[in-house]
């Protein structure tokens, strides 16, 4: 018995000894170019989604509507829109102002942004009272709820274009049309 716990004690030490040794002989591998770029393509989108959730929080919740500027979207920041589209800070930021002056009780809620590469996908609600001038629209007091989709590029970590869908049919009807 004695011998029997002897050996199986001695080999137990060869075969650490054994992995040990094994492990100490394994290089350590850098990451593969591969990885490191995947890596980064999350960092950027994640990023970016962080931006983005911020911004559209900024501007439509807050009134911030100087953010639209060149350091949160490209000069070029496209909407497109029928039957043209929007290109520009100024005509973008003109364009969402209609929504800071034409409604009041704004409540723009993100109900889901998520990404691939340089492309966002936004599900929104807006709520608000139509207190004001919107497009042309004079005030009709009446209270709007809407849910859309916004499809969303980025380039360079900035805003670079979007398009926004959503029920224009209900938007209206509740607007009293």
């Amino acid at each position: 018995m004695k011998l029997t716990k002897t050996i199986s004690i001695v080999l137990f030490a060869l075969l650490l000894s054994f992995t040990i040794i094994s492990c100490k002989n394994e290089t350590i591998k850098e990451p593969s170019a591969e990885h490191l770029a995947l890596e980064k393509a999350e960092k950027e989108l994640s990023d970016n989604l962080k931006m983005y959730k911020t911004i559209w929080d900024d501007i439509i919740n807050k009134g911030e509507i100087d953010k639209i500027n060149e350091t949160n979207f490209d000069k070029n920041i496209t909407l497109i829109y029928a039957p043209e589209n929007i290109v520009g800070i100024e005509g973008f930021k003109e364009y969402y102002q209609n929504y800071l002056t034409g409604f009041s009780d704004i409540t723009f809620t993100l109900v889901d942004v998520f990404g691939q590469g340089d492309k966002i996908v936004k599900h929104w609600n807006f709520k608000g009272t139509h207190t004001g001038d919107f497009f042309g629209i004079p005030a009709t007091e009446k209270k709007v709820d809407i849910d859309g989709v916004t499809l969303v590029k980025m380039k360079n970590g900035k805003i670079a274009q979007e398009q926004d869908f959503m029920d224009n049919l209900l938007f209206n009807q509740q607007l009293g049309f």
